[in-house]
């Protein structure tokens, strides 16, 4: 071999080597040269934003998409993941399919499953135009971070994940199968992007829709039944609403405007947001466009009543006696002290500054836990610039004792027409001793 020829051959021999590097390494060289148009990005944002990705993956006090929020699962403790493009921490070693697979299928790079935690069985629906954009934005619209989130407490056996690859074959639909129940329901395309929105990104059977004795929702889709996004369940000790039209207790006499109004705002003419919809919507909802908004609400309009119910009717029976000054029910003169004021005599409220009694679904469910948590604790409608004014309920916890709260409840469950059940003492105390050691981690819906 000449001079010239081992010259040529060691030059050939790096020229390769390099270009293994360059296409092996999890951020090319190649990628980061290419332009990405700021469209895509920006779509991309948005994806990120109608799935919610960051009320998970951004844990309090931690830097953004790097994970480390707790939950608490029957099984234990488990943390959201590093989703930024970290090279050691987070998918920065991703190719698109691998991307694709977890968020659709919940699959891991390495082959293992994820906990369900992760919603990819709603997931499962995303267009490849969205998961491209959703891609392109996580490996280059959001900064790498080299944080580790905290290994899940979870005991062995129950550590294993193969268990999870049998719930992911019994319970998480295909792609194919997924995206052909939803893309079919509807020719209208306004009702068609709704059930897109609902049913995929967007996630909300996860807490809305009741879970088997696996965790398992139990319907997916408005084609599934009734039971999709019925409520019942209980999330931080916070009752999960229908979204289905129930009169008394859903969302059945709530108005398009009304629902976009909630979602945008966190405050409607019909209640406000509360536990943990508020986080939704001050990380997602609130940012979502017109269009997708009201297509949101138009498709929930369609979902006909899980259960029978007979419809509400304003009783004006209490504000005659409180006007009167009839305070001979129990409860009439603690609401007149700590609640007419802001809420009223007449249970109506002041529009969206403090959301009215009478009628409120929230109020008429048939686990009253809600109310009393709020009446404990407190609650808080956050600003926004969509609606820039926070407005507090203050907590009653420490003046009022358990018969008080107890009376107090039952007094607003049974006025202004609203001919729901009683509360126990026994209720209070046992929601107030939960509340003075709480667990710090969002949980999965219990029904």
């Amino acid at each position: 071999m000449t001079h010239i020829s081992r010259a040529s051959f060691y030059a050939a021999l790096y020229a390769a080597l390099g270009l293994l590097a360059i296409f092996s390494s999890p951020l090319t060289i190649a990628r980061a040269d290419t332009p990405i148009p700021s469209a895509l990005l920006e779509e991309g944002h948005y994806q990120a934003i109608l799935g919610d990705c960051a009320a998970c993956h951004t844990a309090p006090g931690r830097p953004d998409y790097s994970g480390g929020l707790p939950f608490e699962l029957p099984i234990g403790t488990i943390y959201s993941t590093n989703i930024s493009p970290d090279p050691v921490h987070g998918i920065g070693r991703y190719s698109e399919a691998e991307f694709a697979r977890a968020v659709r299928l919940g699959v891991r790079k390495d082959g293992s499953t994820l906990y369900p935690a992760m919603p990819y069985p709603s997931y499962a629906r995303l267009s490849d135009a969205d998961i491209h954009a959703l891609y392109v934005y996580f490996q280059h619209g959001v900064a790498p971070q080299a944080v580790a989130p905290p290994e899940n407490k979870i005991k062995w056996p129950l550590s294993m994940r193969w268990p999870l690859r049998v719930w992911r074959w019994l319970f998480a639909p295909s792609i194919r199968y997924a995206q052909q129940r939803t893309n079919g329901q509807f020719t209208d395309p306004t009702l068609a992007r709704g059930a897109y929105l609902v049913e995929g990104p967007g996630h909300c059977g996860a807490c809305h829709t009741p879970r088997g004795i696996a965790l398992n929702e139990k319907a997916q889709t408005a084609q599934d039944g009734p039971l999709f996004l019925s409520g019942g369940g209980v999330v931080e000790q916070w009752v999960v609403p229908s979204l289905r039209q129930e009169n008394r207790t859903g969302l059945g006499r709530w108005s398009e405007q009304d629902i976009v109004d909630f979602l945008r705002t966190g405050r409607a003419r019909p209640g406000a947001s509360f536990g943990g919809m508020t986080p939704v919507i001050i990380h997602s909802t609130y940012a979502f466009t017109d269009n997708d908004l009201h297509a949101i609400a138009r498709y929930l309009r369609t979902l006909s009543p899980a259960r029978p119910e007979a419809p509400w009717v304003y009783d004006p029976s209490t504000a005659d006696a409180l006007r009167r000054g009839d305070i001979t029910q129990p409860g009439a003169q603690t609401y007149l002290d700590r609640c007419a004021a802001c809420h009223r005599s007449d249970g109506a409220g002041y529009g969206t500054v403090f959301p009215p009694l009478a009628g409120n679904p929230v109020v008429m469910t048939d686990n009253p836990t809600s109310l009393i948590h709020i009446i404990l604790a407190g609650e808080t409608m956050h600003p926004l610039p969509t609606a820039p004014s926070a407005f507090t309920m203050p907590a009653f916890g420490d003046a009022l004792s358990d018969k008080e709260v107890a009376e107090l409840v039952s007094f607003i469950r049974h006025s202004w027409g609203n001919h729901s059940s009683s509360v126990s003492e026994g209720e209070v105390r046992r929601l107030r001793q939960h509340l003075a050691h709480p667990t710090t981690a969002p949980t999965l819906p219990k029904n």
